[in-house]
């Protein structure tokens, strides 16, 4: 699923913030100001203890008017140095680290988490060979699984004993993974959202906009 912005639609402010969602914060400041993650970084230079919550970090950010990012490059805008503290210091709550670096990679590429919205169970080839002729199933002798036994060699013939594996897709346990992810995905932004309501940022100010609770319900 696409987000419904790109990166050059969201720019700084000179003398009024602009209003955006917290998703489009993070895609500015990923594809925008390219800013990367620094676990460790911040902990080095403001001796946090682990565990933490945001405010403090972003407090102790701009105590030490310090940059997360760096590397030969002009500096990130004050305000994507405050997204990448703050994902930094996500709470293991809504997901940590692990949260943390797939918004990130979420925001860089500019989707939202995949969700089927209208799953269609499926069951396909585990593997596919291509020939001149086209693309077939790929096939191979059974052995055994160790739940299901090979068929017995004196009762095959010179092409019997093969299978071809299959897959199932769409099932209920991929879509309620799948739904559990976004809902995960979508709590770590509604944290995100509140840090930055309440902490506040140089050119933006953060509205309530956020993903759709359930799009399997609404269509997409």
């Amino acid at each position: 699923m696409m987000a419904p912005l790109s990166a050059g639609a969201v720019r700084p402010g000179r003398a009024v913030k602009r209003s955006v969602s917290i998703w489009e914060l993070l895609v500015w400041a990923f594809q925008r100001e390219k800013i990367s993650i620094e676990f460790d970084e911040l902990s080095r230079l403001a001796g946090e203890r682990p565990g933490v919550g945001m405010e403090y970090t972003l407090m102790q950010r701009h105590n030490l008017g310090c940059s997360v990012d760096g590397g030969g490059r002009s500096e990130p805008h004050p305000d994507a140095d405050l997204v990448s503290s703050a994902l930094a210091a996500l709470p293991e709550a809504v997901g940590g680290r692990r949260m943390a670096v797939w918004i990130a990679s979420l925001a860089q590429s500019g989707q939202w988490p995949e969700v089927d919205c209208q799953p269609h169970a499926k069951c396909e080839p585990a593997a596919v060979r291509r020939c001149k002729h086209g693309v077939y199933a790929e096939r191979t002798f059974w052995a055994g699984d160790g739940n299901m036994h090979r068929w017995p060699q004196s009762q095959l013939g010179k092409n019997d004993g093969y299978v071809c594996l299959v897959r199932y897709t769409g099932t209920a346990r991929d879509v309620a993974s799948q739904r559990r992810a976004w809902l995960e995905w979508r709590g770590a932004l509604l944290e995100l959202r509140s840090t930055f309501q309440i902490r506040g940022l140089t050119a933006f100010e953060v509205n309530d906009d956020l993903p759709p609770l359930a799009p399997w319900r609404e269509g997409g």
